[in-house]
């Protein structure tokens, strides 16, 4: 009897001991076919890096761990088409999970380079309407889904903050980029809306930052300059530098409210980068967890508004109250 239980008892400790080698055997398989994602990512200006950084820390909550489940391939072209084409062949010869492409033109690009594979384009910070991008905002259609910039609601934010800003503007100076597709679409709402708040938009097509400066000189020699306050709409030109320190000189010394994105702006209405970035990871967890970005709808980013209390200031131009109480930052 005593054999016997002798026996047993080293029968149990043998198959605890091959249960334990059994359960590490499974977790070294485990480790060795866990699934890591690789993720190509390409932006073309460094006004939406912080982008990168916002989709990142998202996807990082999500459970994406850099180096552990997760590879990233990070590119910026400075929209440079050729370096684009390179960037997005080398990412589809590599089969990547996802391609990450920002602004437009840099995910038009990538739509372009993977039609004939099954990889998924995912695009932040672009404009739908002008563009063939997508099909529809809510059935995107194909292997591209993305979060958008909302042109024309921003024109039109714009439009009326600018006014709370300078309630005796009536004649706003309005550049843009000559020929770019999204103009037109936000010009069809800004038009009928100046018009019923007895604005003239003096509109102003250009090719670069001299045909500002240009335009901007004469007024300066004349008795009259013409325009009350200028404003930018979402396009290229907005975010030139160059463009950005022209029209702060004349606003500088013409002590005149202006919104853009950066430089002498009393405000700015526009995206914020880090949001956006997070935005487009939560699309990103879904197309990597198997959902077909084509029936993902597009979602849009959300405005931000920085009310510039200093250059304010500096130009003799109160900011009302009411605005600065719905500022999502003031700088002060």
């Amino acid at each position: 009897m005593r054999i016997n239980k002798k026996i047993g008892f080293g029968r149990q400790i043998l198959l605890v001991i091959l249960l334990v080698m059994f359960c590490v055997f499974l977790s070294s398989c485990s480790k060795k076919t866990k699934e890591v994602y690789r993720v190509g990512i390409m932006y073309g200006i460094d006004f939406l890096a912080d982008t990168v950084d916002g989709f990142k820390a998202e996807m990082t909550e999500l459970g994406y761990v850099e180096g552990d489940n997760i590879i990233y391939d990070i590119q910026k072209t400075n929209c440079d088409s050729a370096k684009e084409q390179r960037i997005l062949e080398r990412f589809v010869a590599n089969e990547v999970d996802l391609i990450f492409a920002f602004p437009t033109e840099a995910a038009l690009a990538a739509k372009a380079a993977t039609q004939g594979t099954d990889i998924p384009v995912l695009f932040a910070t672009s404009f739908i309407e002008g563009f063939d991008l997508v099909e529809s905002v809510r059935n995107p259609g194909g292997h591209i889904t993305g979060v958008q910039y909302p042109s024309r609601d921003i024109a039109i934010k714009s439009l009326e903050t600018l006014l709370e800003v300078a309630p005796q503007a009536k004649r706003i100076l309005l550049p843009y980029m000559k020929g770019y597709p999204t103009v037109p679409h936000q010009l069809e709402v800004l038009r009928p809306a100046s018009a019923s708040l007895g604005i003239t938009l003096v509109e102003l097509p250009v090719t670069s930052a001299a045909d500002i400066e240009a335009d901007l000189q004469a007024r300066a020699q004349s008795a009259d300059l013409g325009i009350d306050a200028i404003m930018h709409i979402a396009e290229p030109v907005a975010v030139l530098p160059d463009v950005t320190a022209v029209i702060s000189e004349f606003v500088a010394e013409h002590k005149m409210a202006y919104h853009g994105t950066g430089g002498k702006c009393i405000f700015i209405l526009t995206i914020d980068p880090i949001q956006v970035g997070k935005q487009s990871a939560t699309l990103a967890d879904k197309i990597l967890k198997g959902t077909l970005p084509g029936t993902i709808p597009v979602v849009s980013a959300e405005p931000v508004l920085t009310i510039n209390y200093k250059v304010a200031q500096e130009l003799g131009v109160k900011v009302p109250e009411g605005l600065l109480s719905r500022a999502d930052r003031i700088i002060r």
